[in-house]
């Protein structure tokens, strides 16, 4: 079984950037479909971005389509979820999932989750 550890969150203004890193241990990433999942206070967990196991097939929620970047650096064995043009509306604690049957683009095909980490937009 994988664990997935998030770092890169941070407290940021309207329209700032930031990025975050999913890091593997106990197994590689490569081995994994990727996903980023978010919850905020008081919402259900929802989908954000996904990344298939082999290739570069993508997956993205239409609310951060054309501003947030999933990818994956098998060298650092790591994802990224690169994120331009917060707004407020994107703060959440970012969850990174993995999957090695099938790309997580809901919570019921995620097999193993990190512990989160806060993104804070400010208005």
């Amino acid at each position: 079984q994988v664990q997935l550890v998030e770092s890169g969150g941070g407290l940021l203004q309207f329209g700032g950037s930031l990025r975050l890193s999913c890091a593997a241990s106990g197994r590689t990433i490569s081995d994994y479909a990727v996903a980023w999942f978010r919850q905020a206070p008081g919402k259900e967990r929802e989908f954000v971005a996904a990344i298939a196991r082999y290739g570069s097939n993508t997956h993205y929620a239409d609310s951060v389509k054309g501003r947030f970047t999933i990818s994956r650096d098998s060298a650092k064995d790591t994802v990224y979820l690169q994120m331009n043009s917060l707004k407020p509306e994107d703060t959440a604690i970012y969850y990174c999932a993995a999957s090695e049957r099938f790309v997580p683009v809901t919570t019921t095909l995620v097999s193993s989750w990190g512990r989160g980490t806060q993104v804070t937009v400010s208005s």
